[in-house]
Parts: C-alpha cells; sequence; structure tokens
C-alpha cells in the first residue's frame, strides 16, 4: 500500500508508551510520518503513571488511566488512587477499562466490578471510557455484559469509544445507538479481517476514530514489527480506500472526531 504524499494531521487515540524507546525520539518520529495529536492509553497503575509522564512532555498529548481487565484483579484494591490522574488536566479519558473473556486473565465478575468502578469514575470527572470488549469466536457473552454496562452509562451521559472495534456489524450498530464511536486499528490491513472491512460500513463519519493500539498490531505492510504511532497513517489509508474517499477526508474527519470526544 503506498501512502499518498500531502500534509496530514492525524490524531492517534491509542497507543500505550515503551519503554524500550525514548519517549523525544517516539514522538518526533511519529510527527514525522504526520501524527500531530496522541492519547497516551493505559492499562494499569505503572502505565498510568508512564502514560502521565510521556502526557506531560508534549502540549499535543494526553492520556488516559485505568485497569484493562488483564489486571483487574491485581488492582481491584486500589482503584480509589487513578482519581489522582483523573485530576490532572492532560487526562482526557478514562480507561482502558472493560471485558476479555478471550484470556480471562482475571474472573469475570471480578472485571465486572472493576469495569463499573472505572465507569463511575468518569462520569463523577466527567470524562469518556475507552473500552475493551474482547470474546472468543463462539460466544458473545462479552458483548452483552460490555454493552448492558454502557447503556447504563450513556443513559447517565457518559461518552466512550469501543477501542481496536473487531466485532460484528450488529454489535457496532449497538454500540453506535447509544453514542458510542468505534476505534479501527491496523488488524483492518489484514487479510483475514474482512470482518472490520465490513464494520466501515456501517460506522458513521463522525464516530469513526484512529488508533495504532502499538507496540501491539502493526498494519501491513509493517506486520511482524513493533508497531508505532508512525505507521497510523497506513491504517488511515486502507479506511480511505474502503470508505472510497481521500486520505485527507478521513485524516480531517477523525482527527475532528477525537477533538470532539477527548475535548482536547
Amino acid at each position: 500500500m503506498e501512502i499518498i504524499s500531502e500534509d496530514l494531521s492525524l490524531f492517534e487515540t491509542h497507543f500505550h508508551s515503551d519503554s524500550e524507546i525514548d519517549d523525544e525520539d517516539y514522538y518526533n518520529h511519529a510527527v514525522n510520518a504526520g501524527v500531530d495529536y496522541f492519547v497516551a492509553a493505559s492499562s494499569n497503575l505503572d502505565s498510568s503513571i508512564s502514560s502521565e509522564t510521556f502526557a506531560e512532555k508534549f502540549n499535543n498529548v494526553w492520556f488516559s488511566a485505568g485497569v484493562h481487565p488483564h489486571d483487574a484483579a491485581l488492582d481491584a484494591d486500589n482503584i480509589s488512587e487513578f482519581a489522582k490522574f483523573a485530576k490532572n488536566r492532560k487526562c482526557v479519558a478514562i480507561g482502558e477499562i472493560g471485558v476479555d473473556y478471550f484470556y480471562n486473565n482475571s474472573e469475570r465478575e471480578v472485571q465486572l466490578q472493576v469495569f463499573d468502578r472505572f465507569l463511575k469514575m468518569a462520569l463523577d470527572f466527567n470524562l469518556p471510557a475507552i473500552i475493551h470488549c474482547r470474546d472468543k469466536a463462539d460466544s458473545e457473552q462479552a458483548y452483552i455484559d460490555t454493552f448492558l454496562h454502557l447503556k447504563k452509562f450513556a443513559a447517565d451521559g457518559g461518552q466512550f469509544v469501543v477501542h481496536c472495534y473487531t466485532g460484528t456489524i450488529a454489535w457496532a450498530e449497538k454500540f453506535l445507538d447509544l453514542g458510542g464511536y468505534l476505534g479501527i486499528t491496523g488488524i483492518v490491513t489484514f487479510p483475514k479481517a474482512q470482518n472490520v472491512r465490513d464494520v466501515l460500513k456501517v460506522i458513521p463519519d463522525d464516530k469513526l476514530l484512529l488508533e495504532t493500539d502499538a507496540p501491539y498490531l502493526a498494519p501491513v505492510p509493517k506486520r511482524g514489527k513493533k508497531n508505532h504511532s508512525k505507521y497510523l497513517p497506513y491504517i488511515a489509508a486502507k479506511i480511505a480506500e474502503e470508505r472510497s474517499v481521500s486520505l485527507k477526508t478521513i485524516a480531517e474527519t477523525t482527527t475532528s472526531n477525537a477533538k470532539k470526544l477527548f475535548v482536547v
């Protein structure tokens, strides 16, 4: 896939800071690729500290704080400590939070309890939530549970994005009906990910977000390498191709959407 040579201003809505790469090097490489705005996402207490530190270094970088369902059992007793992050002016979201029934690294009951407590924190601090939702191929229980919790959250005024969306069109439409956004990663470029490309057909222009989820899920043609925010243009270009619009249009639309959701 060839990236069109044009001025871009992309918004990276979900990456994880990498302790093996200097923060300034990481940031500069991404900016040189056309990525101007970033949200450093978190998965536990330690990564929330790292994300906060990264965000404080650059004007156009913000961060989220939360506990990934994999770590729900580990941080279940520390949730009150996350309020200090939410008070930071550069904290623009709570997350990533949610459920993961693919691995079940934490008991489902604990995942749901932690999920609920963070959704309440998002409401208390008037911040959007970044949602993780993953299930086994033959099950939809994770989507059912996530939807039920988000339905109440949305009714109470909460906003959210289901990040790295890989579910069905039907579930996409349910989350969209709640006012949610959907984040699309490099999976959209994978040959076997036709389901993600199909979902693009039902996401309204004003509910689409771009993300790399770096250092995971490097897009084609960078598969096999550690992912990086500088690869976001490959994701944007594939989405532009699938939606039959220009790369510039995707950049402008998704950046506007991200600024609206994260109020930056």
